[in-house]
C-alpha cells in the first residue's frame, strides 16, 4: 500500500521541518511537526512505513525532552510498524527509555542487546556509557 503523492509529500515536508527544529534543539516544535505528519497517515498507522520513522522521531524527541514513558510508548509503536523490529536505533532508544523509567532490567538488557546485535558497538557511540555497561557482561 502506498500513500497518495500529495499526502506523502506533506508528511515528508512536515518531517523535514521537524528534523530541522530538532537539530536546532526546538524539541517541542519538532514534536508538533511529527505529530501533524503522523495525523496524515491513515489507520491503522502501524501498516505504513512512514509511521516507522515518525514514531521513531517522536520517541527520540520525547527522549530528549526527558519524557521517557512517552518515548517508550512511541518506540513500542515503531516496533510494530514495517521494519521496526530490525531497526537498531529503535531497540537502543527503547532500551534507554526503559532504563530511564526504572523498567524491568531484563527487558532493558534485552532491547540493548538487540540494538548491539543489529547495529554493533557503533549504535552506542555518542550515548551515555551507562547503557552499554548494562549489557557489557553479555556482549563482551
Amino acid at each position: 500500500m502506498e500513500l497518495n503523492d500529495k499526502v506523502y509529500d506533506e508528511i515528508v515536508n512536515l518531517s523535514e521541518e521537524g528534523n530541522g527544529l530538532f537539530d536546532d534543539k526546538k524539541y517541542l516544535d519538532a514534536k508538533n511537526k511529527y505529530i501533524a505528519a503522523l495525523e496524515l497517515i491513515p489507520n491503522p498507522k502501524t501498516d505504513w512505513e512512514a509511521s516507522t520513522w515518525l514514531y521513531t522521531a517522536l520517541g527520540d524527541v520525547s527522549f530528549f525532552l526527558q519524557s521517557y514513558d512517552e518515548a517508550k510508548n512511541f518506540f513500542l509503536d515503531a516496533l510494530n510498524c514495517p521494519d521496526g523490529i530490525g531497526n537498531p536505533f529503535i531497540m537502543l532508544r527503547l532500551g534507554e527509555s526503559l532504563y530511564e523509567t526504572g523498567g524491568d532490567i531484563d527487558k532493558i538488557r534485552d532491547y540493548l542487546v538487540r540494538a548491539f546485535m543489529l547495529g554493533g558497538i557503533e549504535v552506542f557511540e555518542g550515548e551515555d556509557e551507562k547503557y552499554f555497561k548494562t549489557i557489557s557482561d553479555i556482549v563482551l
